[in-house]
């Protein structure tokens, strides 16, 4: 199976406030490279963002804005690539919001959620958020809310899946973006 498991962190509710992002890489079904890049966004941070995540406005202040990563990071969001994240409806809301908010074009690629495939495939767990989900998979998740660890526990999840049920079955969860 080949993907990219994708995360963002924000600064505030705005879907254009991304802080960070953190991309890892799976091809044949091995995670073979990751990207991270904590990201200057042109807003305020709100208080209980920093507190999920612990990424303050100084930390930020020498980092790219989003605009200036897209470049190399828009060849990963093409119409033939599937990208998986846990929440894809959120992580997918902050990478239009930013390529709106910037005035780039809008990024066509296949996406999957996998709490959505996490929800069918094990219907038995007490919820479906990241923690829980690693948790009963028996996943290391060793820092919530940090965008590179966020998505390597996705892309565990979803090896995991495949394991499980093949590819076959995680075919439904795919939409186009």
């Amino acid at each position: 199976m080949n993907f990219i498991a994708m995360d963002f962190e924000t600064a505030n509710a705005a879907r254009h406030s991304a802080c960070s992002v953190a991309l890892v890489f799976v091809q044949d079904s091995q995670i073979i490279g990751n990207y991270y890049s904590l990201l200057r966004p042109e807003t305020d941070f709100h208080w209980r963002n920093i507190q999920v995540h612990g990424i303050k406005p100084e930390m930020v202040k020498n980092s790219p804005t989003f605009a200036e990563i897209w470049p190399e990071l828009s060849q990963y969001f093409q119409t033939q690539h599937l990208v998986a994240a846990h929440n894809a409806p959120f992580d997918n809301g902050v990478l239009k919001g930013c390529l709106d908010y910037y005035d780039l074009p809008a990024a066509h690629f296949q996406s999957l959620c996998t709490v959505r495939s996490s929800r069918k495939l094990f219907p038995d767990f007490d919820n479906h958020r990241l923690n829980t989900v690693c948790q009963n998979l028996g996943i290391t998740l060793n820092n919530h809310h940090d965008a590179l660890e966020d998505s390597l526990a996705c892309a565990n999840i979803l090896l995991t899946q495949e394991k499980l049920f093949g590819t076959e079955p995680l075919k439904q969860f795919v939409k186009k973006i």
